[in-house]
């Protein structure tokens, strides 16, 4: 997710220019893993090891942000790579899921709303001269619950005693995790226009 800080003054990220580092190439890898993972959900309907992509996709996006942080590689690529790989699963997770009927279209209309709105407001962000927002601690909890959503989902399809028990689980999970990925979505919108006002009264 790209949601910006609680300053959006002091927001604006600024990021070195390295392409070979670590995170981007853990970022690469996720993103060759889309693919793969949508052809596991509507090819064979290999749930077991779409979920395991999804399990590696999830740690892997936890842990280029870590290793960006403790090795000091934050890039531009990174901050580019990083939120296009989450909303990428993201996407494709929704797409699968409304064409095998898991989830219902208004679902999965108002997370694409969220992220039109989001990157509407990021072009306008860059009209001014401004980076990628840092990354906000609400955006990055909305793709946990989701991610974590999704896999719980696949496993509560059928009648099986631990469908019924995960059942649930997955619903909580995909509400806050819908939740939250509205309410950053918001977040992000507004700190942005507060830097496109200051921009313009210093003008």
């Amino acid at each position: 997710m790209s949601v910006a800080a609680d300053d959006p003054a002091s927001a604006v990220v600024e990021p070195g220019d390295r392409i070979w580092t670590i995170p981007n190439l853990l970022s690469v890898l996720r993103l060759l893993g889309v693919p793969l993972f949508l052809w596991l959900l509507l090819g064979p309907h290999a749930d077991g090891w779409a979920v395991v992509v999804l399990a590696v996709s999830a740690v892997t996006d936890w842990a280029d942000g870590k290793l960006a942080r403790l090795l000091g590689q934050t890039s531009k690529l990174g901050t580019l790579l990083d939120p296009a790989a989450d909303r990428l699963y993201i996407l494709s997770t929704l797409v699968a899921f409304l064409i095998r009927g898991i989830i219902p279209w208004w679902l999965v209309a108002i997370l694409v709303l969220r992220d039109l709105m989001t990157g509407g407001s990021l072009l306008l962000l860059r009209r001014y001269g401004y980076q990628a927002l840092q990354v906000h601690y609400l955006g990055k909890a909305a793709t946990f619950s989701l991610l974590y959503a999704f896999p719980l989902l696949l496993l509560a399809q059928g009648a099986s005693m631990v469908a019924h028990v995960v059942l649930p689980i997955a619903y909580a999970f995909m509400i806050w995790g819908t939740a939250l990925y509205v309410w950053a979505g918001i977040v992000y919108v507004m700190q942005v226009l507060a830097l496109v006002q200051k921009e313009r009264a210093s003008r």
